[in-house]
């Protein structure tokens, strides 16, 4: 075994010996990025996968686990600021059951687990005041899951309901939280922020939540305004963008791209309305649900009836009249008829347009077309209301492009360096192609030659030797060495490279030995 590692070895640094400058360089460059790259591939491989074992922890938490850690001799690493501990992801639980016997985190005691130490002796003040702990404590949580949150403090005023009250105070909440240097609370994360606590408790409505900084600034007055001036901020700026790109594109069709210019301003209407609707009708087919009718006839004697006029006393100046028979008839009906009620309620939602104003300037030296037919071509394909307000105006001027044929000019000149930069890049990579093709050839030629050189030097040597062989065994002179190599020149792939070897590595004495040959042959 040994001599086959020994001979093994002897024939690589054989090997290496016999490779040129280049080779050599070549062969020591490659086997060092061999070896990195495998160095590499180990360590990635024997590193573990970290997963993290808390997060979120207090400076008083991270350290006690820092230092069980170390005791127990399992592997960590911090993130995220020290908040995070990563440890290997095959020993996530088990370190979690160690840690949670020797009670860490300690300061984790919050939320609803405040809740588990309930006992029978607990008041009901105790009772109460737990139970805000520990809304105030998850609250905490939540909002310390936001990304632009480090920590937050939630406090709630609770008000004990009052049982013969038809008026209950309201519950209250304060929020203090505090970001990481340079960020800044948007509206909409306060937004979120005011109806999570809002939306949690009870009774809460999000006008009863207020939300601080750490620097003391109060957050939730000017996210409301600001959070419900931006939306309807960049609803109307959307709109207005997307009708400004409809009758741009139907501009460009028309007299193509940028020969005009529009200006789209909309005023919308973001009120609510709700109208409701009442109509009753009737159908005369249908019967009556209920229908009575009365007939009253009256028939007196004919004769004198008694009469008068009612005088300033009360007293009535009888009169006497006479005339014929008396009657009447009086008939009465009456019907209940069913009557048809419809109620149609309606509710428009807000967003709707109050007025639309549209802005079109055209390019007098590129299109010929009449600003009315343009106007005309845009009110019908936008829907222009007249008697809602609706203005379009189309206007024709020339056009300024000094900025636009500098800056095609500008691009031009830059396509032209580019271009030329290619070219001259295209031009350095077939020179340095060529050249290394050169190199090459060079090398190969260079070694081509030598190893003819070699080829001639090993033939001449193996000749030399086997004429000194023949003539010695014509003396009978036997001779083991000369023996040995006539032996050995029998296997001509192995003289040669021996030979070749021998001529590499010392070529002055295998010189002085064919001069010698030489003369004694002379």
């Amino acid at each position: 075994m040994k001599d086959r590692v020994t001979t093994t070895i002897t024939r690589y640094q054989k090997t290496f010996t016999d490779f040129t400058a280049g080779q050599k360089v070549v062969s020591i460059v490659g086997t060092g990025a061999l070896l990195l790259a495998a160095f590499l591939v180990f360590k990635w491989v024997t590193t573990p996968d970290y997963a993290p074992l808390y997060s979120n922890l207090s400076s008083k938490d991270a350290s006690a686990i820092v230092q069980e850690l170390d005791a127990q001799g399992v592997k960590y690493e911090l993130a995220a600021g020290g908040d995070t501990i990563m440890v290997p992801q095959d020993q996530v639980y088990s370190t979690r059951i160690q840690l949670s016997g020797d009670g860490l985190p300690a300061s984790s005691d919050s939320g609803y687990s405040l809740l588990d130490t309930q006992s029978l002796s607990t008041s009901e003040f105790q009772e109460q005041t737990n139970f805000k702990r520990a809304m105030e404590g998850e609250l905490s949580k939540t909002v310390e899951a936001l990304d632009d949150v480090d920590t937050a403090v939630v406090h709630l005023a609770l008000p004990a309901k009052q049982v013969f009250s038809d008026q209950q105070d309201p519950a209250t909440a304060s929020v203090l939280v505090s970001s990481p240097v340079g960020t800044t609370l948007s509206a909409e994360e306060v937004q979120a922020i005011v109806h999570l606590v809002a939306s949690s408790i009870d009774g809460m409505s999000p006008e009863d939540v207020t939300v601080a900084d750490s620097t003391g600034k109060v957050l939730t007055p000017d996210a409301t305004e600001a959070g419900m001036a931006g939306t309807r901020t960049q609803e109307i700026a959307d709109f207005q963008t997307s009708m400004q790109s409809r009758i741009q594109a139907t501009l460009d069709s028309v007299i193509g791209p940028g020969n005009s210019s529009v200006t789209v301003t909309a005023d919308l209407n973001f009120d609510k309305a709700i109208t409701k609707t009442t109509t009753y009708s009737k159908d005369p087919k249908s019967l009556a649900l209920s229908q009575s009718e009365q007939t009253e006839k009256y028939v007196g004697p004919a004769g004198s009836g008694v009469g008068g006029v009612l005088g300033p006393d009360g007293q009535m100046d009888p009169t006497t009249t006479s005339g014929g028979a008396s009657k009447y008839d009086k008939t009465t009906k009456t019907s209940d008829n069913a009557i048809d009620t419809t109620v149609e309620e309606r509710e428009v939602a807000p967003g709707g347009i109050n007025s639309l104003h549209i802005g079109i300037v055209l390019d007098s030296q590129a299109t010929q077309v009449p600003p009315n037919q343009i106007r005309a071509l845009i009110s019908n394909a936008v829907g222009i209301q007249p008697n809602r307000g609706d203005t379009v105006m189309v206007s024709a001027v020339p056009f300024d492009r000094t900025a636009t044929e500098t800056a095609k000019k500008e691009l031009d000149a830059a396509a032209a360096a580019d271009k030329k930069a290619q070219t001259l890049t295209l031009y350095r990579n077939i020179g340095i192609g060529v050249v290394a093709a050169l190199i090459l050839l060079i090398m190969w030629l260079r070694g081509r030659k030598k190893a003819k050189a070699r080829q001639a030097a090993t033939t001449l040597v193996v000749e030399q030797l086997r004429e000194e062989a023949a003539a010695r065994g014509a003396l009978h002179e036997p001779n083991t060495a000369l023996l040995a190599l006539e032996q050995q020149a029998n296997d001509s792939d192995a003289m040669r490279e021996e030979l070749a070897s021998l001529v590499e590595r010392q070529p002055e004495d295998v010189a002085n030995l064919l001069r010698g040959w030489l003369v004694d042959r002379a």
